[in-house]
């Protein structure tokens, strides 16, 4: 094969942004000399359309994954869905849909592709269909080692595991001087006082009750909540935790933000507060560890793979409000202590989770798969 391997990506859309970000940010780096990509959707619609478009990529929409049932039937289904995908001779797909479907491995192969991988991203494992999707694949990209030891320690899943972080682009997301603090005069906040960053959507996974029960042990400190309400009961179900504990002057909500690492450059300390289940690998903390901030994370699946304990950040038990605050307080105590992990953290990025790094490894991957290095 002479001409670049033809890749098609596909999500269900780029309505959300969050893990189509971080598929972009994948792509627009890959060696076109080597790489072909297109994207597929489910619906088009999402503010990053027009950014595929504008990196001369075709962008299709098109259904790629159907109900399994009736089983009886799904074969010509399968096969018809394939039609759509045949005359662009896809070599391989590359799935970044997080749900356990297992229907689009069956299109791809129909539609002739030699190869069909997808991204593990979340800590979802019950149902018998993440094993099928597993076993269709022929590469499974991990994004944390939580992952390979509780899903994939079976014989038959070790020669198609990759263990892939996420990546920072260490050029946006770098230390920054704050000449102003924007967020004090919104909110009137005194100079004497801390902010408390949370960079995450709010969605019940984020942790966010840990952090506002931990606040009422913490003195000289304001709360910046960052993120869009996706569940709107659970943001409600905050606001009123927050006025059961008489914190509203103390705890702000900003709504999503465009401009990361500007938010964090106010910031004294940046929480992540995920519950036990875990993450992938949560980018949001490796933006603010980029960015020179001392983090407090809860121990737990992703975090506890970026994190050094005690070196480049501080790990937390899940869920416990009481060692969270414990943590917070003792940052806020010791400048020293938060400006030494705030160097460490960005050191630990730049060593072992660079987008530079993640794009490497994928392009090993795509490589490896079609018969070694071209």
């Amino acid at each position: 094969m002479n001409r670049p391997i033809r890749i098609l990506f596909t999500i269900p859309n780029f309505i959300t942004a969050g893990s189509g970000g971080a598929m972009l940010n994948i792509i627009k780096r890959l060696n076109r000399d080597l790489f072909d990509p297109a994207v597929c959707v489910l619906k088009k619609g999402g503010a990053l359309d027009q950014t595929v478009l504008d990196l001369g990529i075709p962008l299709l929409e098109a259904p790629y994954v159907l109900n399994a049932k009736p089983y009886l039937s799904l074969y010509k289904r399968e096969r018809d869905v394939a039609r759509t995908f045949r005359p662009y001779q896809f070599d391989l797909w590359h799935s970044f849909h997080y749900a356990d479907d297992y229907t689009e491995a069956l299109v791809a192969y129909l539609s002739g592709a030699k190869g069909w991988i997808y991204t593990k991203k979340n800590m979802n494992w019950h149902s018998r269909a993440w094993q099928l999707r597993s076993l269709l694949a022929k590469r499974i990209a991990a994004q944390n080692t939580d992952m390979l030891k509780l899903f994939f320690s079976k014989p038959y899943y070790w020669h198609k595991m990759k263990l892939i972080p996420r990546g920072v682009d260490l050029k946006k997301f770098s230390p920054q001087p704050t000449t102003h603090s924007y967020y004090r005069q919104q909110f009137g906040i005194d100079d004497q006082e801390h902010l408390i960053g949370l960079v995450a959507n709010l969605l019940p996974i984020k942790g966010h009750p840990t952090l506002i029960d931990a606040l009422k042990q913490i003195q000289t400190a304001h709360v910046i909540l960052a993120g869009k309400p996706l569940d709107q009961e659970y943001a409600n179900g905050l606001m009123r935790q927050i006025a059961d504990h008489n914190l509203e002057n103390k705890v702000h909500f900003v709504g999503g933000i465009d401009n990361i690492p500007k938010f964090l450059s106010q910031m004294d300390i940046v929480i992540h507060s995920s519950i036990r289940k875990g993450e992938g690998s949560p980018v949001a903390l490796l933006e603010a560890m980029a960015c020179e901030k001392a983090c407090v994370a809860t121990n737990v699946p992703g975090s506890r793979d970026i994190i050094e304990d005690g070196v480049s950040g501080l790990l937390v038990e899940p869920e416990n409000a009481d060692v969270l605050a414990k943590a917070i307080n003792r940052l806020i105590e010791d400048k020293d202590l938060r400006e030494k992990m705030g160097e460490a953290a960005r050191k630990r990025v730049e060593t072992s989770f660079s987008i530079e790094r993640e794009v490497a490894a994928h392009e090993q991957l795509y490589l490896e798969l079609m018969g070694g290095k071209r």
